[in-house]
């Protein structure tokens, strides 16, 4: 067998950017918080839980970076890679049960008509798109490789869009006088973020259940495999996420003319890794015996 270790962490490099970004909008939360009470304002308060939301996530993506970059040990032969996976899906979860609460909250206050400080609102709201723009920024190099750093960089861009939003809410609040409008803009806050979290949730799903990842043509990798020279079939093919940045693939070839020596896996597993983005390929080699058949050569054996 043939085997190819990747190690592509890469929210290893990230740990700066992870920090300046919980720094920055922890102390926007708490700000934020604060003017959305005084002010009254659902949509301030609305931002804030959603802000609060994002700095949890950012916590737990970073603790899961570095949980992914733990030695494998024996009862943990693949390391703590998947934790990155599990993180990803909770942030998700996590970020529709906020939104639902905000949801909820904004429609009891339709009928309060609690008087709101529209100039504190715009004020605070700007300062918001700068921070979320700043912290973006941040992830924006990360963003195609790890599905974290996606989640980072998609949060903290729809939060700055989010922020323009409270502070038009502000500004027509001013000129009306309409207080209803701030509960409006609170609704559309949580339906764009709900939209953008539901994505997050289902790519996190599927990785969680072993998904082929994004990006990832299995029947690419399978044609690429069967085209070897000598090999005469593929089976019991199979294509994962190890991690937010890993894939990982096994796959059985039959190859009569017997094994072809490490070279050859070794540049299979080189080519996996350059054209598919499979950093750990593991090849098991079969003469195709039909006396020693492979218990696993039917497609619908797992």
């Amino acid at each position: 067998m043939a085997h190819s270790h990747g190690h592509e962490h890469g929210t290893g490099n990230y740990s700066r950017a992870f920090a300046i970004g919980i720094a920055l909008n922890l102390g926007f939360v708490v700000v934020e918080a604060t003017y959305g009470i005084l002010a009254h304002s659902i949509a301030l308060l609305a931002d804030a839980g959603h802000n609060s939301s994002d700095v949890l996530s950012l916590v737990l993506a970073w603790g899961a970076s570095v949980l992914s970059r733990r030695q494998p040990t024996r009862h943990y032969t693949y390391g703590l890679r998947g934790s990155s996976i599990l993180v990803s899906l909770l942030n998700a979860i996590l970020l529709l049960l906020a939104m639902g609460a905000i949801a909820w909250e904004a429609m009891q206050r339709f009928g309060r008509g609690e008087p709101i400080a529209g100039s504190t609102v715009i004020g605070v709201a700007i300062v918001g798109i700068i921070i979320n723009t700043i912290t973006a920024l941040l992830f924006m190099s990360g963003r195609r490789n790890d599905l974290n750093l996606r989640g980072a960089f998609l949060h903290m861009a729809a939060d700055a869009g989010v922020s323009a939003g409270v502070v038009l809410a502000g500004i027509a609040i001013v000129l009306t006088g309409w207080q209803w409008i701030d509960s409006v803009v609170s609704l559309i806050i949580v339906a764009v973020v709900a939209v953008g979290t539901w994505q997050l949730l289902k790519d996190s799903v599927k990785l969680a259940l072993n998904a082929v990842p994004e990006g990832v043509e299995p029947l690419a990798v399978r044609t690429y495999l069967s085209e070897r020279p000598g090999v005469n079939q593929v089976h019991d093919l199979h294509i994962w996420g190890m991690s937010t940045t890993e894939t990982a693939l096994t796959a059985h070839l039959v190859i009569p003319a017997g094994h072809p020596g490490d070279a050859f896996l070794a540049q299979i597993c080189k080519e996996l890794h350059d054209h598919f983005g499979i950093a750990h390929a593991t090849l098991q080699i079969e003469l195709g015996d039909s006396a020693q058949a492979c218990a696993l050569a039917s497609e619908q054996q797992v």
